[in-house]
């Protein structure tokens, strides 16, 4: 739903629309003070839409309280719901509970070890002392045999306490490791608005139950504003992405919103039939979207209101000069 007015651009060639919808547009344009749709201009009618984000629960659970209201604006990282984590506190006390048995498994551990190499090295120097008196003939080679056996004994003790070391730390990990994924579902359960935005529905109460991934708030992206429009091939084709438009909205015509093409479909969005005439060409149309600066919007946001109508006008022509009744206009 487009119109467009004047002579032919460079390059392609923009015509005009003598659609009831061109004559509507025309009107709107006389209401801002114009005569005619200047050239290079093109113009479509849209409404204003933002990002959308749900704000859902991780875990399935109980909901303990929801700290907004529907109409509120949240700042991001602010705590928007929390769920119930008694369950998960006491998980988590057993989980602390099994670090510390676990760390004194391994205090345990490192003090047979100890024990274990002081006694590998006394058996070392028994045997040591049976080869010297053996040599000089006043030891048997049993005693010598007992000796070595005893120091047999006392390495494969040392090789058990080493082993039981490493074991006490691998269930120290894994403990420390529960209670961390504890503790992250406990941070998961306390509900932040990602982002700065608007609060749109508020979909649960304070007690209800949810499953994991149900939504629990829906939020406006009061920093991802824009309009959707839908425009032919003849006019998506020469449009350059971030190039200028402006945008009149019905209830507040005395004003003009600037914006900027951030996208424009790669197919059309109507789709005509397989044999084509040139009029049923003219029924392949484009979204484009037309996004508001970031900085404006956060200086208007309390204007920001999602389903408004509008008009949005585009530059068709690189080299346009925007006409006075299209310069930027905005409340103070």
């Amino acid at each position: 739903m487009l119109s467009t007015a004047g002579a032919p651009l460079a390059g392609p060639a923009v015509a005009a629309d003598s659609s009831p919808f061109a004559s509507l547009l025309q009107g709107l344009w006389q209401k801002l003070g114009g005569k005619r749709l200047p050239d290079g201009i093109a113009a479509a009618n849209g409404r204003i839409e933002a990002d959308q984000i749900l704000v859902s629960a991780k875990f399935p659970g109980r909901v303990a309280e929801v700290l907004v209201q529907e109409g509120e604006t949240v700042d991001a990282g602010q705590v928007i719901a929390r769920l119930d984590v008694t369950e998960l506190e006491a998980q988590l006390a057993g989980g602390n509970a099994q670090v510390r048995r676990a760390e004194t498994a391994i205090a345990s551990a490192e003090a047979a070890i100890q024990q274990r190499e002081s006694e590998l090295a006394l058996a070392k120097q028994e045997l040591d002392r049976a080869a010297q008196l053996k040599d000089k003939g006043f030891g048997t080679q049993q005693t010598l045999d007992l000796k070595q056996s005893t120091l047999n004994v006392a390495t494969a003790a040392l090789n058990a306490a080493r082993a039981s070391l490493d074991d006490a730390k691998a269930a120290a990990d894994v403990a420390r490791a529960e209670v961390a994924r504890i503790s992250s579902q406990i941070d998961d359960s306390v509900l932040k608005a990602p982002r700065r935005g608007r609060v749109e529905y508020k979909l649960v109460q304070t007690g209800e139950v949810v499953a994991a991934g149900a939504p629990i708030v829906t939020l406006l992206d009061l920093g991802s504003v824009y309009m959707t429009v839908f425009v032919p091939a003849k006019v998506a084709g020469v449009l350059k992405l971030g190039g200028p438009a402006r945008i009149v909205l019905d209830p507040a015509p005395d004003y003009v919103v600037p914006a900027t093409v951030s996208f424009v479909a790669g197919s059309a969005q109507f789709t005509p039939k397989t044999v084509e005439t040139s009029d049923e060409r003219e029924k392949l149309m484009f979204r484009v979207k037309l996004s508001i600066a970031p900085d404006l919007l956060r200086h208007y946001e309390d204007y920001v209101k999602t389903g408004v109508r509008g008009v949005a006008y585009l530059a068709v022509d690189p080299a346009l000069t925007w006409p006075p009744e299209l310069a930027v206009k905005l409340p103070q």
